[in-house]
C-alpha cells in the first residue's frame, strides 16, 4: 500500500442535522478498491485521482492523535464518506481500529459507514466508545441477493456476510443499521428487494434503514457505470440513456411507491426511517450537560 502526505485528518466542528448528526470528518485512506459500479467519489469533482487504488494518509495516526487532543468540543465523528474504512488493507495495517482506541482516549462519539464485515473486529473499543459518548454503525446494503451483490459490488463481502456483522454489532450492544443505498433503477429498485432487506434488517437487530431510491450520475462515475452495466446487465444502459439523459440525479420511477412500502413495513416492525429520529434515538442519553450543542 502507497502513502500519501496529509496535513489534517479531522476537519473543524460542525453541527449537521442533515446527515447522521455527526460533528466531525475522519478519512484515512484515500481511494477505494470495492469496485462498485455506482460510486459517486469516483466523480472528478472530488479530485481523487486512480479512484480504485487505496493509499494511506501517512503518520495517520499521530495527526489524529494531536488533532483530537486540540479539540475544544468533543463530538461524534464520522468516517467512511469518501473511502471505506475497512477496506482490505485494513485487515493488516488496523489503522482505522488504532484511531478508534484515540477517539475513545480522547472521549468523542463516533459514526462509522462501511460495507465490510471486518468492523466486527473492533466491537470490543466499540463498546468502550459506547461508555461515554454516541456509537453509530451504519452498513451499506442495497440487495438481498448475493449473486446480484456480486455484480454491483464485486469486491466487497455479499449482503449475507454484511447482515451477520449487524447482528453481532447489534448483540454486542452497538447502534447499528442499514444504509439502503443506492437503488438502482431497473436492477433492484422492486417491492420484494425493499421489503425482505427491511424484514432481515428487523430479524438481525438493525434499528434503522435509511434509503435512497435512485442514484447520481456525472462524468468519470457515469462513464464507469455505462460500462459495468454493458458487462452486466444487457439494455440496460440504453433504459438509463432513454429514461435520464445526462441527468444528475436517476431516481427510480418506483420511488414515492418504494418508499411507502419501506416506511409503512418500518412502523410495522418498529425501525427508524426519518433522519431526525435516527438522530436522537442514537444519541438519546449523551451529552446532557451539553445537550444544547445537540440540540435536534
Amino acid at each position: 500500500m502507497d502513502y500519501i502526505t496529509a496535513k489534517s485528518i479531522v476537519s473543524n466542528y460542525r453541527e449537521d442535522d442533515n446527515w447522521f448528526g455527526n460533528n466531525y470528518n475522519m478519512n484515512i485512506y484515500k481511494g477505494c478498491c470495492h469496485g462498485c459500479i455506482y460510486c459517486d467519489s469516483r466523480s472528478e469533482c472530488y479530485g481523487i485521482e486512480k479512484f480504485d487504488e487505496v493509499r494511506a494518509k501517512e503518520n495517520s495516526l499521530e495527526i489524529i492523535n494531536k488533532e483530537l487532543k486540540s479539540k475544544r468540543r468533543t463530538g461524534v465523528i464520522s468516517t467512511g464518506s469518501m473511502s471505506d474504512p475497512y477496506n482490505p488493507f485494513e485487515k493488516k495495517y488496523n489503522l482505522t481500529g488504532r484511531a478508534l482506541e484515540i477517539v475513545n482516549n480522547y472521549g468523542f462519539g463516533i459514526d462509522i459507514a462501511t460495507k465490510s464485515d471486518l468492523i466486527v473486529r473492533d466491537i470490543e473499543v466499540l463498546q468502550k466508545i459506547k461508555e461515554h459518548s454516541p456509537v453509530l454503525c451504519k452498513i451499506t446494503i442495497t440487495t438481498i441477493d448475493d449473486e446480484l451483490c456480486k455484480k454491483i459490488e464485486p469486491n466487497v463481502c455479499v449482503t449475507s456476510k454484511r447482515f451477520e456483522a449487524i447482528r453481532r454489532l447489534s448483540d454486542a450492544g452497538i447502534y447499528t443499521g442499514v444504509l439502503l443505498m443506492p437503488i438502482l433503477p431497473f436492477i433492484n429498485d422492486t417491492e420484494e428487494n425493499i421489503l425482505s432487506v427491511v424484514r432481515k434488517a428487523k430479524k438481525c437487530g438493525a434499528k434503522f434503514i435509511y434509503p435512497l431510491f435512485g442514484l447520481t450520475l456525472r462524468n468519470k462515475q457515469r462513464d464507469y457505470f455505462f460500462k459495468s452495466l454493458d458487462n452486466n446487465f444487457y439494455g440496460v444502459k440504453e433504459r438509463y440513456l432513454k429514461t435520464y439523459g445526462n441527468e444528475y440525479l436517476c431516481l427510480s420511477h418506483n420511488a414515492n411507491y418504494l418508499y411507502k412500502v419501506l416506511s409503512n413495513e418500518c412502523k410495522k416492525l418498529g425501525l427508524l426511517y426519518n433522519m431526525k429520529d435516527i438522530i436522537e434515538d442514537y444519541k438519546k442519553g449523551y451529552y446532557n450537560e451539553q445537550i444544547s450543542l445537540f440540540d435536534m
